[in-house]
């Protein structure tokens, strides 16, 4: 797979039958959660409704294994998803004008064990820039919630 340009977007799913446009190349602010090292991705559409991706590493050189992470819209899901995000965690100036939110997919482990949502650490992403940052919140989010 070829890395995206600078300039290359995808749609993402919002609340209220909304889309927004989203830089395919992301930079998080610091690694995810259980990942030191990967802070370049990819975002490639798996459907066409803007729901599901995978999110690919950038590897920053040759010995740098790539990982790949299934991401969804939780707007499509989980439609009372409606996480208050603390702009002060964030490395950009951010609004939320220019604000999309993804979450992190566990794909479950066979037929009685479905794939689950992490909706306590979302991935905010700034439209403008691709600047992203994994964000744990404050609340009673679930760190799996069932998908279905």
């Amino acid at each position: 797979m070829s890395t995206p340009t600078a300039e290359a977007t995808v749609r993402v799913a919002g609340a209220d039958a909304g889309s927004v446009d989203v830089p395919a190349l992301l930079e998080l602010s610091t690694p995810l959660l259980g990942l030191p090292g990967h802070v370049r991705y990819s975002l490639e559409a798996l459907d066409e409704a803007g729901v599901l991706f995978a999110l690919r590493s950038v590897p920053a050189d040759e010995s740098d294994a790539p990982v790949r992470l299934f991401v969804v819209s939780p707007a499509a899901h989980f439609p009372d998803y409606t996480p208050v995000i603390d702009a002060g965690a964030l490395a950009w100036d951010a609004d939320a004008e220019h604000t999309a939110v993804l979450a992190v997919v566990h794909p479950g482990q066979g037929a009685q064990d479905g794939p689950t949502v992490n909706l306590l650490a979302p991935i905010v992403i700034d439209t403008r820039t691709g600047r992203a940052a994994q964000v744990v919140l404050d609340g009673d989010w679930p760190l799996r919630a069932p998908v279905g």
